[in-house]
């Protein structure tokens, strides 16, 4: 089973922060980490999951509405006492580089199923094949018409349809979005093994974000991996490797 960080190490660090990331970062035999882009008023790239900043910053409103100056000016509270910012996805690469050239990889959510951020596809495909790290990337998105603007855009993209349940996946994926992986929902596997035979099928749980206090239970991947299950987005990817 190939483990991911999602949102960074986002049960004992904020989520979608530098931080979270750095940690990340440091774990030896993690597959990649899993973050989230939406754009800013004025058009710059910036990591965070919601669409709104109440719950992660001091802030409040949607990400859209606001400018990256004024989203820089938001605090992130941090187990150190120490404030965090949002992070643009230039500075996530930047920490990330020498990672990525040691063979970790990123999965970059596109946060567009709810709001159409115009344009969001080129910016990212663009920062990516500027960087040169294409072959490092996995592209996702709730959001088919993004998936297929992604492949024409970069046709050895690799991408991933996310869904609720796999069954939804496997439906967009065989509708033409360009998908060539599956990521549901890690309870939402409701078809048998040999029918995801041949696609990684990538699963992600919600669970205990920073600084919520986790239960202490632990993962039955043994059980996840006989559904067919490839690789697992965790919160606490610190655990599982």
């Amino acid at each position: 089973m190939r483990i991911w960080a999602h949102r960074g190490c986002s049960q004992m660090y904020p989520e979608n922060t530098l931080l979270a990331f750095e940690k990340a970062a440091e774990l030896q035999g993690l597959t990649g980490i899993e973050l989230d882009i939406q754009l800013t008023r004025d058009g710059q790239m910036v990591v965070i999951h919601d669409e709104r900043v109440d719950r992660t910053t001091d802030g409040g409103g949607l990400v859209c509405e606001h400018t990256l100056e004024q989203l820089k000016k938001l605090r992130i509270d941090a187990p150190d006492g120490r404030a965090r910012r949002i992070p643009t996805m230039e500075e996530v690469l930047d920490l990330l580089a020498p990672r990525l050239a040691g063979g970790l990889q990123l999965n970059i959510e596109l946060k567009n199923s709810l709001i159409p951020y115009d344009g969001m596809e080129e910016k990212i495909v663009a920062l990516v094949h500027a960087r040169g790290v294409q072959k490092r990337v996995v592209y996702s998105s709730f959001y088919a018409r993004s998936l297929e603007k992604i492949r024409a855009l970069d046709p050895a993209a690799e991408i991933g349809v996310l869904d609720v349940r796999v069954s939804d996946c496997l439906y967009k994926l065989k509708g033409g979005c360009g998908a060539t992986a599956l990521h549901p929902g890690g309870w939402g596997i409701d078809l048998p093994a040999e029918q995801l035979r041949g696609y990684p099928v990538r699963t992600w749980f919600t669970g205990h974000l920073y600084p919520e206090k986790p239960t202490g239970g632990r993962m039955d991947l043994a059980k996840l991996e006989a559904q067919g299950v490839t690789d697992v987005f965790l919160n606490a990817a610190e655990r599982y490797v």
